[in-house]
């Protein structure tokens, strides 16, 4: 692998989402072609080294052999006002949204007008869920959720309301929302733990911090919950990793959230190659898409050294 030939971009996001503004990774090719290393800021290098493990998956053996062509979507909604949601819903040309909420401490109403719009946007046939982040208790996560199923006409899940697994658990029972599982299950020393204590009837699986598709398989067979794939905001190089996961997992019964090059405002490869949902879906690749020259460097920022030590100093933990 070219690791000191890799590439740093920055992609200033269309909406701030995460705390973030600006999306920065590195791109690094490989005998099996281009991988993206994009660990968050805060993340540190022994958790960044499960996402470089996915990059070298990427970039040198490749992906086990799909079992379907295309993947359906879900568009995602940040914390945007409802008339802009409705925008976001009705462009995507997808039947899912999810959408994010509890983005303050006092947003529940902001969140409620957000939900209502996506299912005007929607009509009655679409499906919501909502992305609370772990910020709730039991008792707030309990209320909120009740209200914001009244507000969707129904929620097809809520995805990690409460941090930990007893919260999730205790969040399970006193509901009538299927519950989705995504920080649990990425920080759980165990996965099978989230379905043994009952806290959680989906497993939302990110195959970039858990350190590449074949390690994500085994994470969603412990697990032992239908799966949903989700992006952890990468450009369209990182987002075939994960539309490889959607694609060789077994059984893929709700739609994926891989439709996030909507918050980018760019990509690193042609148009004809970036990974924008059409009809609510997206293709499986066989192998990852190459960057443009041109795009490396209008993406590329002015100091890179930064993102190259990261580097040095994660190849060490992997």
């Amino acid at each position: 692998m070219d690791f000191d030939g890799a590439r740093v971009y920055a992609i200033p996001m269309r909406t701030r989402f995460r705390g973030i503004t600006v999306r920065e990774g590195m791109l690094i090719e490989g005998p099996a072609g281009w991988g993206e290393f994009c660990p968050f800021a805060d993340y540190d290098d022994r958790v960044s080294a499960s996402w470089l493990a996915t990059t070298i998956e990427q970039c040198t053996i490749g992906w086990p052999e799909p079992v379907r062509d295309r993947i359906p979507i879900n568009c995602t909604v940040p914390a945007v006002d409802p008339q802009r949601a409705h925008e976001i819903a009705t462009l995507s040309g997808c039947q899912t949204a999810k959408i994010k909420i509890a983005d303050h401490p006092d947003s529940l109403a902001e969140d409620l007008a957000r939900v209502e719009a996506v299912r005007d946007a929607l009509g009655p046939h679409g499906a919501i869920r909502v992305d609370a982040n772990a910020v709730w208790d039991v008792d707030t996560a309990v209320t909120h959720i009740r209200q914001l199923d009244r507000a969707a006409q129904g929620l097809e899940y809520v995805e990690q309301p409460c941090r930990t697994i007893e919260e999730l658990a205790a969040v399970r029972r006193q509901v009538n929302v299927r519950i989705a599982a995504d920080e649990s299950i990425r920080r759980a020393e165990d996965p099978l733990r989230v379905a043994v204590a009952g806290a959680a009837d989906i497993a939302v699986i990110k195959c970039t911090p858990l350190g590449g598709v074949r390690r994500s398989l085994q994470v969603a067979e412990a697990a032992g919950l239908p799966c949903v794939v989700s992006s952890a905001l990468e450009t369209s190089v990182g987002l075939a990793a994960q539309l490889a996961l959607a694609g060789a997992l077994p059984e893929l019964d709700f739609a994926c959230g891989l439709g996030t090059l909507a918050l980018l405002d760019g990509d690193l490869v042609p148009d004809a190659q970036s990974f924008h949902p059409i009809d609510g879906h997206l293709p499986v690749p066989r192998t990852p898409p190459i960057p443009d020259p041109a795009l490396l460097d209008t993406y590329e920022p002015t100091g890179t050294a930064s993102w190259h030590a990261r580097l040095t100093r994660v190849r060490r933990h992997t």
